[in-house]
This record gives C-alpha cells, structure tokens and sequence, in this order.
C-alpha cells in the first residue's frame, strides 16, 4: 500500500494524483505508508475551533481566545493568523493587528470534554497513547494491524474523518518512524492535514531546517548553538560527535542522532506530566518584593493543592517572572525531600524571588513544580517541617472540598 484517498479510503500500490476511484485530490502518498506506526495528532486551533463549532454565526470571522486587560492570547483561528495573531502574543498587540476579531475568554471544561472524547476515539486504536496537551497526543500502533483490520496509516485516516464527524472539530496527523519526525510531520499540512515523513528521507528532510526545530532546543540554546557555528539541522549532522559531546556534553550525543532522524523515545502513557505549575498576569506593573510575595502566595496554595490531588510531589521548583519588555525570567532550584505543600513551595520560591526583586517592574509571576515523582499523602516517620505543614494542609483539603475553596483561608492569603 502506497496510497490512501482520505476521502473513500481507496487503498492501492500506485500513487496516482487523484483516486481512481473517487476522484478526490485528498491523497496520502508514501513508500513506506505501510510500514509506519509512530503519529502524532494535533488537533486545528483548537480552543477557537470549539468556539466556533458551538457558535455557528462566528465561522467567517477571526477569533481569539484569551483575553483580560494584561492577558495573552491562548489561541486563535486560522483568519486571526492571516492578520499576524499568535498565540501567547500580549492582548493589546493582537487587537492591533486585528481589530475585529471576536475575544473570547476560556472555557476549559468545554475543552477537556472535547480532548476526552478525540483521545477516546483514538483509544479503540491503541492503549499507547502520550497526551502532551488537551489538543496533541503521540500514539504507537506497532502490533495493531490485524486488531483494527489494516496498518497504521488507514487506522489513522479512518479516525480523523471519525473524530470530524463526531465533534465537529478537525485534526491534523504526521505518521513517522519516531516521536521527534511525527510531531514535524503533525504541523506541515494544517488544518485537516495528513503528512508522513518516512525514514529514508529524513537526513535530507532536515538538512535545512533551523536548529530551533529540534526537542529541547528553546531560545537560549539556539544561540548557544549558533554561536558555535550550528545554524542549521545539517550543521549538526555533518559536525564531529567527539567534539559535539566535549561541547555540549549528553545534549550534543542527542542532537546528533535527532540532526540525523534519529529519536529513541518510545511513547509513553504515563510520561504525559512533565511539570506543573500556575501563574497570574497583574493588572498593574509590580516592583517591590511585597507586593510580589503577596501575589506568589496564593498561587502555591493553588499548586500544591494540585499536586496532592493528583498524588504527585516535585523535585524541583521553578520560579517565572515576566518583565514589562515581556522577557520571561526563570529560575529553579533542586530539593532535597520533594515539595508538595504550600509552605516549601513559597519558602523556595520566596528565596529566589528576592535575588530577582532588584526594583525591575514585573507584570506577571508563576510558581512551578517539575521533576514530577508519586507523591505520599501520609506525613513521614520523622515530623520534618514539610511533614507538619502537610498534616496541616492535607486536613484544609478535606475542609474545602466539603465546605468550599473559602471555607479555610490561610493569614498570607488574608494579607493579600
């Protein structure tokens, strides 16, 4: 099989410009179409894209969901990006650059309802399954095709007309031999896309691309890497290992398989939660460290909580802080003992933040966990301060759970 019309599921060995059979344009076309098992899906601007199915008069017009007087955009359709939104651009300059568009503030219980019912769809494929967002997956359909009665590619095609007609939402797919390929492929051909990069092609696929594109490559990294002469993909693969790895230690082991398609991650169910945090954009600029203690409180109460009711603890903690130029600032420090109360978080993250508070104005702050390990609800042996202000926070949960969030207040909270 080196063909699939999207459209009748037509399947054949040739690869004509259109089906023979339906006439549709709607081809996938690859050499290695049958033998591929590793996608990714992405679903099409999707916070928008739920907006507008469930408010038909705003199909033909650009909409952002986001919003508040300091806010971001989360997202927005494809007419809003023709005008140059984007997503995480400040609010002010999205409705600069597109006046008209309809804002929109969040609904996230309409969206995790609409991510539950596509990841559900894509279950009756395969129990392996990597959510890395409400709106994107990775998935491996290695050993499925006598299950779902044909290879991972018609599977997948197949869904994405399933998952269209059930939620009126569309997705796009990228079908690879790897995590790192699939995820590319996801974003070549969207909305409604379907790309498949195969094995053979990948070096040269890569060749040219910028070193951004690679995992774990953000910003800071990238101009390290220019800096030593990596512009691109293929100025990695054609470097020498040895002195990639004296440079850049285990990192320049790994972009060197990835400049060359090469990614040994499997997909992994449970390896979805990275890192959690919370975060708030102030109405007004804040400079003194006051100020910014009384706003970072709330938000790891808000954190821990969260992790307890999960059942996680983390290794690290990550302070953010957003300047007025929105440069964004973060530091982060490894515990002995994981946190999972509101005291270390704060008690951490107030440390940090005094090195930063030098009278720079900020206009938003956040508070973060990464390292993510299980995490016991039961104080330890040893009645540590941690474990103490855990017994503490454990017997609020219960109370707010049955009474409500207001029915314990802590005396920070009451400061602020």
């Amino acid at each position: 099989m080196k063909a699939i019309c999207r459209d009748c599921l037509w399947t054949g060995d040739e690869q004509p410009a259109r089906c023979p059979s339906c006439r549709s344009p709607r081809l996938v076309r690859h050499d290695e179409l049958d033998r591929l098992t590793i996608a990714h899906l992405d679903c099409d601007a999707f916070y928008a894209s739920v907006e507008k199915r469930d408010r038909p008069e705003l199909r033909d017009k650009p909409v952002i969901v986001g919003g508040g007087k300091r806010g971001v955009v989360a997202t927005c359709c494809y007419i809003a990006r023709q005008y140059g939104v984007r997503s995480a651009m400040p609010m002010f300059k999205a409705l600069k650059a597109c006046p008209d568009a309809v804002v929109i503030k969040p609904d996230f219980a309409k969206y995790k309802e609409a991510s539950k019912r596509i990841l559900g769809r894509l279950g009756q494929l395969t129990p392996l399954i990597q959510p890395l967002s409400l709106d994107e997956a990775w998935m491996d359909l290695s050993g499925t095709e006598r299950l779902n009665g044909g290879p991972a590619a018609l599977q997948l095609v197949k869904a994405q007309r399933d998952i269209e007609a059930d939620t009126g939402l569309t997705v796009s797919i990228g079908l690879a031999p790897n995590k790192f390929l699939a995820k590319i492929a996801s974003d070549l051909d969207k909305p409604r896309g379907f790309s498949v990069i195969g094995a053979a092609e990948a070096p040269t696929f890569l060749h040219a691309r910028p070193v951004s594109i690679l995992p774990g490559v953000g910003p800071m990294f990238a101009r390290s890497l220019q800096a030593a002469g990596y512009q691109s993909v293929g100025d990695i693969a054609r470097a020498d290992l040895k002195a990639l790895v004296q440079r850049f230690g285990e990192h320049g082991l790994r972009l060197h398989g990835l400049a060359h398609g090469q990614d040994q991650r499997a997909v992994d169910p449970d390896g979805e939660r990275k890192g959690m945090s919370a975060e708030t954009t102030f109405n007004d600029d804040i400079a003194d460290l006051k100020g910014l203690e009384d706003e970072l409180w709330p938000l790891c109460d808000k954190l821990a909580g969260k992790a307890r009711h999960v059942g996680v603890a983390g290794r690290v903690v990550v302070l953010k802080l957003r300047t007025t130029d929105f440069r964004l600032h973060t530091r982060r420090k490894t515990l002995a003992e994981p946190a999972r109360t509101a005291k270390v978080l704060f008690q951490e993250g107030r440390e940090m933040l005094r090195r930063e508070a030098d009278g720079r104005p900020f206009r938003l702050i956040g508070i973060g966990m990464a390292d993510l390990v299980e995490g016991d609800v039961e104080a330890g042996l040893f009645e540590s301060d941690q474990a103490r202000a855990l017994k503490t926070e454990t017997a609020m949960d219960a109370l707010r759970s049955r009474f409500g969030a207001a029915a314990v207040v802590t005396g920070r909270a009451l400061k602020r």
